[in-house]
């Protein structure tokens, strides 16, 4: 019995050592994996947003995943190039690929259908999980989050001009240049407006669209058509530093106007007249897919965020999101402990944007109509923006 209870312990000691024998290998071949990512840009480094893309890009590179993972990117592609650009990173032989705008979903999720063995991972897209295909992810930050707090920046800037005299009450106009009437526009501008109108009620806002992404000169423009209607702060959901730069010139003409940015820090641009800029952090996301790819994982598994599906968001809580540096020199005094505190009411969910006594009508149906008194939840089933409501009375759209 005795020589039983040995040869059974020498057993189970030997079974462990194999089992920990074949984990130790397991492991160090997982480790010794390599894989190639591919990153389609609608623009390149000139223009922040597609620069904030290849920020992540960069610091994927200086990842600890070190030479097991190697990048290469398509730069300057248009939505009618997207599917040849995808199939070009196929044939290179990319594990992995980034498509970054939202025009370039239907042909990365023709290719995915076609090559089960890549993940594709699209950015700001909403099609992952119609007709679902395990390969094929999207995913964006919950950007109206930066988008409120960088109204509240702009609200502190109001009410500071007012109490100086420079503007009245109803003086305190927002102007904000967007590429496009979509959700994603449509929610930002809203959640920008909302977080000045917390520090202003009577704040009003003006919306000028280009109708395209990208385009420095038509941007410029807009920028300069609200600036001489009146309106004393700019922002913009499009892709150039034009709407910056066109406050900076209006400065030094005399004009009494300021400028919140997007997707990078735009006061070496606009130094007296840039307030603060926000911006997602893709590297979050582009990191953890990386990770998931290299383990064999499925992506969902390794993301920290709010997964619905083959899709992820987040928030501040995650770091999905970011406020950027204010600018001490023209922010008001408590302006960085009112974001703070901001930030952190919304990581609680203390802070219900997207409530108000408001009504919202949906530009292409007006039959379609919100009270923002019973609120609306953004992103509460996907990661890409769905408040497509313009806000009767307060916001007004220039066509």
């Amino acid at each position: 019995m005795r020589r039983m209870r040995i040869v059974t312990v020498i057993t189970a000691l030997v079974m462990v050592g194999l089992f920990a024998f074949i984990s130790f290998f397991s492991k160090k071949e997982d480790q010794t994996k390599t894989i190639k990512v591919g990153f389609v840009y609608d623009g390149d480094e000139s223009a922040p947003y597609t620069y904030n893309f290849i920020r992540a890009q960069k610091k994927l590179e200086a990842s600890e995943f070190g030479d097991r993972v190697t990048t290469v990117a398509k730069l300057n592609v248009s939505e009618e190039m997207a599917e040849k650009s995808i199939r070009e990173l196929v044939e290179e032989g990319c594990d992995l690929i980034f498509t970054t705008s939202y025009g370039y979903g239907a042909a990365a999720k023709k290719v995915a259908a076609e090559h089960p063995e890549i993940q594709f991972c699209e950015a700001t897209c909403d099609n992952a999980n119609y007709d679902p295909l395990p390969n094929y992810h999207t995913f964006m930050g919950e950007i109206y989050q930066g988008r409120y707090v960088s109204g509240i920046v702009a609200g502190m800037k109001l009410r500071e001009m007012i109490e100086k005299g420079e503007i009245t009450q109803e003086q305190a106009r927002l102007g904000f240049v967007g590429a496009y009437p979509y959700a994603e526009v449509i929610s930002g501008y809203t959640a920008f407006f909302l977080g000045a109108q917390s520090i202003v009620p009577s704040v009003t806002m003006d919306v000028r669209y280009t109708n395209t992404w990208t385009s420095y000169i038509l941007e410029k423009q807009c920028a300069e058509a609200l600036i001489e209607d009146g309106c004393v702060i700019i922002s913009q959901h499009s892709d150039t530093i034009g709407p910056a730069v066109v406050c900076e010139e209006a400065a030094e003409k005399g004009k009494n106007v300021f400028h919140v940015g997007y997707n990078q820090s735009m006061i070496d641009v606009a130094p007296t007249t840039s307030l603060v800029s926000t911006r997602i952090d893709w590297s979050v996301y582009i990191i953890a897919a990386t990770r998931a790819v290299l383990a064999g994982e499925e992506i969902e598994s390794q993301v920290e965020g709010n997964v619905h599906g083959y899709d992820v968001g987040a928030g501040f809580e995650q770091g999905w999101v970011q406020v950027l540096d204010l600018n001490e020199l023209i922010v008001p005094e408590g302006t960085d402990a009112a974001v703070q505190e901001a930030i952190e009411q919304l990581k609680k969910g203390k802070i219900r944007v997207f409530e108000g006594n408001f009504v919202g009508v949906d530009p292409g149906d007006p039959e379609d109509v919100i009270d923002l008194r019973e609120g609306y939840a953004e992103n509460m089933y996907a990661s890409a923006p769905s408040f497509h409501y313009v806000l009767q009375d307060v916001i007004r759209v220039h066509e």
